[in-house]
């Protein structure tokens, strides 16, 4: 198993919008994470700052993320989140959400 963290802005006056959308997240998008092999996957809100958390339990991340990438109602739930979110001025090119290193994990 490994552990993926990642940081993105909320837009203040998204907020409202998100925390409805990810209340009652789409049936189809949590399917597609499944299909690919992603568990245990919490969004975390404080002072702007959005923090998600997931664990990938498959062999290729790269592949399993590229198939969320073109799954149609992953891409229509996007259209809906992406613009609640502002990226972090330190993502590379072609990020969305800027990875978070692990500096520390207790089993």
């Amino acid at each position: 198993m490994q552990r993926f963290a990642a940081v993105i802005r909320l837009r203040p006056e998204k907020e409202p919008e998100y925390r409805a959308l990810h209340a009652a997240a789409w049936p189809g998008v949590l399917a597609a994470l499944k299909r690919a092999n992603i568990g245990n996957y919490s969004i975390f809100l404080r002072d702007g700052l959005l923090f998600s958390y997931l664990e990938y339990t498959g062999t290729d991340y790269a592949a399993d993320t590229a198939a969320i990438a073109v799954d149609p109602v992953s891409r229509d739930w996007w259209a809906v989140t992406d613009p609640c979110q502002q990226p972090l001025d330190s993502v590379a090119e072609g990020q969305w959400w800027a990875p978070a290193e692990e500096i520390f994990h207790l089993d």
